[in-house]
């Protein structure tokens, strides 16, 4: 049981997993029988529902190896500003392209922020302080949006690969962290996400990498897949 689950929330939720999704996963053939279930499995869902209406700002983090990190935050960006809300982007590292993303979401006008600071990778840049100082003016402009109470949604765009190439500290993410107001969200996106930040984080996701079209087809990065 999680720090904070009630007992109730707990046993709703092993009665929600061996009542299952339904479909033909479900044991029964019988019609009435599944209805039975499905009905049962809904009053758990109504329950499970009202246990928790706890509202708090999160800290999100995607990470690992496998594509798709700053993919789903930027889904989070499209479903805030869908709702009317604001969202701050800051990204670490890239900079020197406009992706695609930057382009449609402009759409939102002053909505959205969205700032690339770095000047790409380190085998491109080739100045190790040069990118430290990048890094870190990067994160000046993200306390910036993280002490504001403007934006609902605030992107640390690959700041877990500048924490393991020792760009910033877990201890200066962290207190950064620690000064936001308490309904604004953060995603902090990149592979290698340290311990200390997952232990902090409300949500984490670790991409799997599976297959890949460079690694295993030589394909290019390609307009509306990889930028």
């Amino acid at each position: 049981m999680t720090s904070g689950e009630t007992g109730s929330a707990h046993d709703l939720d092993q009665s929600a997993d061996a009542l299952g999704m339904g479909g033909d996963l479900a044991p029964e053939r019988d019609a009435e029988a599944y209805r039975a279930r499905m009905r049962r499995r809904e009053e758990v869902q109504q329950q499970r529902l009202q246990e928790r209406s706890l509202e708090k700002g999160l800290v999100m983090v995607f990470t690992g190896h496998g594509k798709g990190k700053t993919t789903a935050a930027l889904g989070l960006a499209l479903r805030t500003l869908g709702h009317g809300e604001r969202v701050a982007v800051v990204q670490f590292i890239k900079g020197g392209w406009e992706p695609g993303e930057a382009r449609a979401l402009q759409a939102f006008g002053d909505a959205l922020q969205w700032h690339a600071l770095g000047e790409g990778f380190t085998w491109v840049t080739q100045d190790r302080e040069r990118d430290r100082e990048l890094v870190q003016g990067a994160w000046q402009q993200s306390l910036h949006y993280l002490r504001s109470s403007e934006h609902q949604l605030v992107i640390l765009d690959e700041i877990n690969v500048a924490l393991k190439l020792g760009y910033l500290s877990l201890e200066q993410v962290i207190a950064g962290l620690d000064t936001r107001p308490e309904l604004t969200h953060v995603a902090l996106t990149g592979r290698g996400a340290p311990a200390g930040l997952i232990d902090r984080a409300d949500l984490v996701t670790e991409m799997t990498l599976v297959r890949h079209p460079f690694r295993e087809q030589g394909v290019k990065a390609q307009a509306g897949v990889e930028y």
